[in-house]
This record gives structure tokens, C-alpha cells and sequence, in this order.
């Protein structure tokens, strides 16, 4: 049977950080290599991020189970079924909904967007499809940048220095697409902040899946603009931005827009009053074993042995303050008969 193990050290702990980012790019090639085998190119995406988000899961739940003696890997990632966990994702998704429409707003107002909509049955059965892949890509965005890896390197360097250090990686991760730029590293270093700060504040998955899922999918799916360069995931609506290259991030789309990077920024002080409640819950102190062993069972005996032995009664001693005074001399009467 698993047992909790004394916590690891910091230089430890980084090591297994280490290991898990090497798992995280064996995981995207054996997904890609796998969804190329198995299904048609139109498929492909969906399936391949599905056997990423899976391998990613499981694999740090093992790294979890064997290197952490984690009796609930899973759960310890930041998926943890809690009560109210769906009206977490719920609010993550309306405050990433609500960022992206502060970045469309203007872009209407200033520029425009020409709007091209496809109404046929088929198209709303991609767009369902479509639905699942980014949920599926950014849960496994947030298992990889916020789970297992993120946690280990809180535990080795601290927490904003964590923060900074997976923002920072998940800028350069998108560095290498076509038409990357540093309007785009920015944004990207922007959007890791504010999902560190939403797993922070909730100690949990939940939020910060439901924050990029909104950040992404409202864009692509209901604007239909571009997500890293790439205009085809919307099958029902299809949007050409028209504005400053600052504001709409050309063929890009909003993810190398300057102003995105400004309206992200702007957005994380807005996350506190969002995640009050959450935070007073969810961070309170927790009170970690210092290692040593205690053996229970003998220490409810006792206590039980201590509550039902019956009491008996305290026998106080005498204590003798004075001393004893000598009885006086009797008078004997020599003339008395």
C-alpha cells in the first residue's frame, strides 16, 4: 500500500521538472506519429490531440504515483472533482470569453471584420468537432504548463519565479510557428502569467481550462479569426480583421497583436476580485507530516485507556506545619495528705 514519502528537495524536485518537460515533447511526437496512423487527415487533429492530452495525464499521474508517492495522482495535478468544480470552468470561460471580446471590440470599431457565414448542417456538425478539439488542446496545454511540471518547479524555485519562468517556455513553444513574431511572444508570455495566477488563486485545473478555452475558442469560433496563423477552425463563420497590423495581428490574428498583449496584461488584476471566494478556500495553510514516525495505534490506545480508566480518589498527605507543643507540668501538692 502507498504511503505518503517525506517531501523532496528543491534540487530534487527540479530534477523531476526536468524530466517531465523531456515527456512533454516524447508526448506530442508519439501523439502526432499516432493520429497519423490511425485516422484520415481530416480527423487528424482531433485525434491527435486527444492521445496528447491523454499521454500527458497519465504519464505525469505515473510520475506522480511512483516519484511522489501521490496517492491520487490525477486529482493532485489540478483535476480534482471538487464541489462547484463545472461553475469554475464556467466562470474561466466567461473571463476568457470576456478578454477576447475586449480585443474584437475595437478592431470593429477602428478596422472591421468581413464576416462569411456557412449555415449547412454539415458545418454545424464541425463546428461540434471542432468544439472538442480545443477543449482537448487546452487541457492538454494545461496539464503540461500547469500540472505535474508547473507544480514540481514551485516546490524547487517558488512560485513567481515558477510563474515567470512557464510563462516564458510557453512563448517559446509558440516562437517556432509560421509568422511567430515578438508581438506573439509576448502575448503568449502574457497568457502564461494569467493562467499561473488562475491555478494559484484555485489550487486547481478547472479555472485557468475553462480562461484559455474562452481565450481560444471565442475568437475561432465565434469571430472566426485566426489562431496562430491558422483561419480554418471555424466551419460556420469565417472573419477577415481590417485594421493596423498593432491591432489585429495581420494573418496571425489576435495572438501577435500588441493590443492583446496590453488587454492580457490589463486583465490579471481583474482575476483577484473573480477568484476571492476561491482563493479564500482553497489556500489556506496545509499542515504537512514532518516525517516522523508515529505509531496511532498506540497513541488512541493510550488516550482511550486515559478516558475510561476509572479515577481514584486523591489521598492528600498530612503536612505538619508547627511543631507539636510538649503538654505543660502538673503541679504536684507535697503538703496535700
Amino acid at each position: 500500500m502507498l504511503t505518503a514519502s517525506k517531501p523532496a528537495g528543491p534540487v530534487r524536485m527540479f530534477g523531476r521538472f526536468i524530466l517531465a518537460a523531456l515527456y512533454f515533447f516524447l508526448a506530442r511526437v508519439l501523439a502526432a506519429h499516432g493520429a497519423r496512423g490511425l485516422v484520415s487527415e481530416d480527423w487528424m487533429p482531433l485525434v491527435e490531440q486527444a492521445m496528447f492530452a491523454f499521454l500527458l495525464l497519465f504519464g505525469y499521474a505515473g510520475f506522480g504515483l511512483v516519484l511522489d508517492r501521490q496517492l491520487k495522482p490525477i486529482s493532485q495535478q489540478g483535476l480534482d472533482t471538487r464541489a462547484g468544480w463545472l461553475g469554475e470552468v464556467g466562470v474561466g470561460v466567461a473571463f476568457g470569453w470576456a478578454v477576447a471580446v475586449a480585443c474584437v471590440l475595437p478592431l470593429m470599431v477602428f478596422g472591421g471584420i468581413s464576416l462569411r457565414f456557412a449555415w449547412s448542417l454539415g458545418a454545424f456538425g464541425w463546428l461540434a468537432v471542432e468544439i472538442a478539439y480545443f477543449s482537448l488542446a487546452t487541457l492538454a496545454m494545461q496539464v503540461a504548463f500547469r500540472g505535474y511540471p508547473f507544480q514540481a518547479a514551485i516546490r524547487s524555485i517558488g512560485e513567481l519565479p515558477a510563474s515567470l519562468l512557464f510563462a516564458v517556455l510557453y512563448g517559446i513553444l509558440h516562437a517556432g510557428l509560421a509568422g511567430a513574431g515578438r508581438a506573439s511572444m509576448g502575448v503568449s508570455i502574457a497568457l502564461g502569467l494569467l493562467l499561473a495566477l488562475a491555478y494559484l488563486r484555485t489550487r486547481a485545473l478547472w479555472l485557468p481550462w475553462g480562461l484559455h478555452f474562452g481565450w481560444v475558442a471565442s475568437r475561432a469560433l465565434l469571430f472566426g479569426l485566426p489562431i496562430y496563423g491558422v483561419t480554418s477552425h471555424s466551419p460556420v463563420v469565417q472573419g477577415d480583421p481590417m485594421g493596423s497590423f498593432a491591432l489585429t495581428g495581420a494573418g496571425f490574428g489576435l495572438d501577435g497583436s500588441w493590443f492583446s498583449f496590453a488587454v492580457l496584461l490589463i486583465s490579471i488584476p481583474f482575476l483577484y476580485p473573480v477568484t476571492r471566494e476561491l482563493d479564500f478556500i482553497y489556500n489556506a495553510p496545509v499542515l504537512e507530516p514532518a516525517g516522523l514516525a508515529v505509531d496511532m495505534d498506540a497513541a488512541a490506545r493510550r488516550q482511550h485507556e486515559a478516558a475510561t480508566r476509572p479515577e481514584a480518589p486523591e489521598i492528600k498527605p498530612l503536612v505538619q506545619i508547627l511543631p507539636v507543643a510538649p503538654p505543660p507540668p502538673v503541679a504536684i501538692d507535697l503538703n496535700r495528705e
